[in-house]
């Protein structure tokens, strides 16, 4: 009952509550990356697949820049990733414009986060689990690691979660969230500003 109704009414309401609340910060923060992201924009777009695997566009705040070098390639991440946005992703800042996708429906507050299209045909048929419910802002991947761990063992715990989701499951990823948030831990991986991509072997 928990996940098939008031999980969704819970979102709602929660998330109505802290735009409300938030919006003065948020405000910003838009105007900072403005000034700071040289003409790369405030806001990143990107296509994602949500619950039963239907596209969305998810919403985040830009913290790298859109520099090339001279052939037209974009630089490396640790390269565009500005001191401001790195910062802001440190504290997950930049996930706050996904409120809007969990007004709309596209995603939850809590739930497997949500990757790229193209990872689709990659996934083995447990794995692809992920999307029988709501993608989220956050989840038990992430407050198990986020990016510091494989993909083989963020697949696994996105799918504990999906057999195991309740309200209090939820609670605890909340208040864990928040714990790392101050510690700023699985911001990165071992070899990386951001995460490996994923190639359907790791």
């Amino acid at each position: 009952m928990y996940s098939h109704f008031f999980k969704r009414l819970l979102d709602f309401i929660i998330t109505f509550f802290v735009l409300i609340i938030l919006w003065p910060i948020l405000l910003m923060i838009t105007i900072g990356l403005y000034l700071v992201n040289k003409g790369s924009g405030v806001f990143f777009l990107q296509e994602r697949p949500g619950k039963r695997e239907k596209i969305f566009k998810v919403i985040k705040f830009r913290t790298m820049t859109t520099e090339r070098d001279e052939k037209g390639n974009l630089l490396p991440d640790e390269r565009r990733l500005t001191k401001m946005g790195k910062l802001i992703r440190s504290t997950s800042i930049d996930e706050l414009p996904q409120l809007i996708n969990v007004l709309k429906g596209d995603m939850a507050l809590i739930g497997p986060r949500p990757l790229l299209p193209q990872y689709l045909p990659l996934y083995s048929k447990e794995q692809a689990r992920r999307h029988e419910v709501r993608p989220g802002i956050t989840g038990w991947a992430q407050v198990n690691g986020r990016n510091a761990i494989s993909w083989t063992k963020k697949f696994e715990l996105d799918v504990w979660y999906v057999d195991h989701c309740s309200f209090l499951l939820d609670l605890k990823i909340i208040f864990l969230t928040v714990k790392k948030v101050f510690v700023r831990e699985g911001i990165s991986s071992d070899t990386s500003a951001t995460m490996e991509p994923f190639t359907g072997n790791n």
